[in-house]
């Protein structure tokens, strides 16, 4: 169960687990262009997903992974939301945000339910929970489910997971 302001906002399917596969996904760049997981072969990936780019914590949270992702290697760090990608694209030109990719689940919409952060119960409802899944050669290695919508992921213990 996930929070806000005390009040639940439930989870429409299960949070993916640790060692699970990878499932494909299709979400949309500021740059309009399609990612699949296939994009990424061979590489590490990070991905922040939270509710919403115009909210104080989304926001934090991007700033802090793209300093996190100037240091990654072999990694890529790949930040999701609902927001439309132009939403996305006039934050990151307006915040300098380089070194990391943001990403709409507005249309098609199928990463939320295929790693089941779509929020369905709740003022929140049918935006992403904030969560931090790793997905290292297909397979789901790290996730975290932040509990409180209005707390930040523990960057530190993503951190650590990724110094393997």
């Amino acid at each position: 169960m996930i929070y806000l302001n005390g009040e639940e906002q439930e989870l429409k399917h299960k949070f993916i687990a640790n060692g699970a596969k990878a499932p494909d996904f299709t979400i949309t760049t500021s740059e309009m262009k399609r990612l699949h997981l296939s994009d990424f072969k061979d590489k590490c990936i990070v991905f922040n997903i939270f509710p919403s780019i115009d909210t104080g914590v989304c926001a934090t949270s991007v700033r802090r992974f793209n300093q996190m992702a100037a240091e990654l290697k072999d990694c890529v760090v790949v930040c999701v939301s609902k927001d439309l990608p132009f939403a996305l694209s006039r934050f990151c030109g307006a915040e300098g945000i380089k070194n990391v990719i943001t990403a709409s689940d507005f249309y098609p919409g199928d990463f939320g339910e295929k790693y089941g952060v779509v929020i369905s119960k709740g003022v929140l409802s049918g935006l992403l929970a904030r969560a931090i899944v790793v997905v290292k050669d297909e397979k789901i290695y790290y996730t975290q489910l932040v509990e409180d919508i209005n707390s930040e992921p523990d960057y530190m213990e993503v951190i650590q997971v990724l110094s393997w």
